[in-house]
């Protein structure tokens, strides 16, 4: 079963080695009013697209018949990223990201 949003937001919040309160600088938002919004929150659409950009990702609406392919899709990329060669090409792709992402590293989130 797909996770909720609000848990896919917490799961990559985490994944990315990020606290509550490291979302007030990403985003503006309070770790009080963040808090509250992963826990039972129903964020509005662009405070959605914020937590979003704030966590190096992209909001998306997928047809339901599609949702097991792009999983699959998700999956085998997720498993392919623990290889050594993408190891390496994520540090390259870190490395050209900081133009576009200024505050890359600066949390601690290995960039």
């Amino acid at each position: 079963m797909i996770d909720s949003l609000l848990q896919q937001i917490k799961k990559r919040r985490l994944d990315l080695a990020l606290k509550q309160n490291d979302m007030m600088l990403r985003v503006g938002i309070s770790r009080q009013q963040y808090q509250r919004l992963e826990s039972k929150g129903n964020p509005r659409l662009d405070t959605l697209e914020l937590i979003a950009k704030g966590l190096n990702s992209e909001l998306m609406l997928v047809p339901k018949e599609k949702v097991s392919a792009v999983l699959a899709v998700l999956e085998s990329e997720f498993s392919s990223d623990t290889s050594p060669q993408a190891e390496t090409s994520n540090v390259e792709q870190q490395k050209k990201s900081l133009s576009d992402d200024p505050w890359q590293g600066l949390l601690g989130e290995g960039g």
